[in-house]
């Protein structure tokens, strides 16, 4: 049997839950995403984005990762209405698999725009409120400070605080499949 690909189980996963039964992957699949990592799970319809959820810490295997993070971008994304049977035939899978976030340590925030780029995911953590941009968002955003901007707000926060010295930056890289 053929080892499926991340973006295959997720949408055998969406596939079965309009099934509504639970997708059992075969073992050699299981055996292959078998290491703890963390993903995000985006779908787009006609380049438009149709949900993302994810995880940025590795808490359970790869493919289970994938799974819930599958139906939590389908049906959980408050953004958006849940998925339908009809949409999920024009919907585009893309799983990022994400390395460990790695703390961004800078002085000030024009030193702060000197150390990230177009390769990092940001996550931008203060207090409670936290946010993060895949590294795809660079496409739609490539300012650096527009990025920052749009990431407060993402998190809740005015278009500011990025500037805060107790707003806290970390990074990763993704390894993004698309099918």
């Amino acid at each position: 049997m053929m080892v499926l690909s991340l973006t295959q189980i997720a949408r055998k996963t969406l596939e079965n839950s309009f099934k509504g039964k639970s997708f059992v992957l075969d073992k050699q699949t299981r055996e292959k995403y078998k290491n703890k990592r963390a993903c995000f799970v985006t779908l787009t319809e006609q380049e438009n984005l149709r949900g993302c959820i994810g995880s940025l810490e590795a808490t359970q295997e790869l493919w289970k990762d994938v799974q819930e993070n599958a139906l939590r971008a389908a049906f959980e994304d408050y953004r958006f209405p849940p998925l339908t049977k009809e949409e999920l035939k024009k919907i585009k899978i893309e799983v990022s698999v994400l390395t460990e976030a790695k703390k961004l340590d800078f002085k000030n925030s024009d030193e702060l725009l000197k150390k990230i780029n177009n390769s990092m995911g940001i996550i931008l953590k203060k207090g409670v409120y936290t946010a993060t941009f895949l590294p795809q968002v660079w496409k739609q955003i490539p300012n650096k400070k527009r990025f920052l901007e749009e990431l407060s707000l993402k998190a809740g926060l005015s278009k500011d605080s990025w500037k805060n010295p107790s707003t806290e930056f970390f990074y990763y890289k993704v390894k993004a499949y698309s099918g």
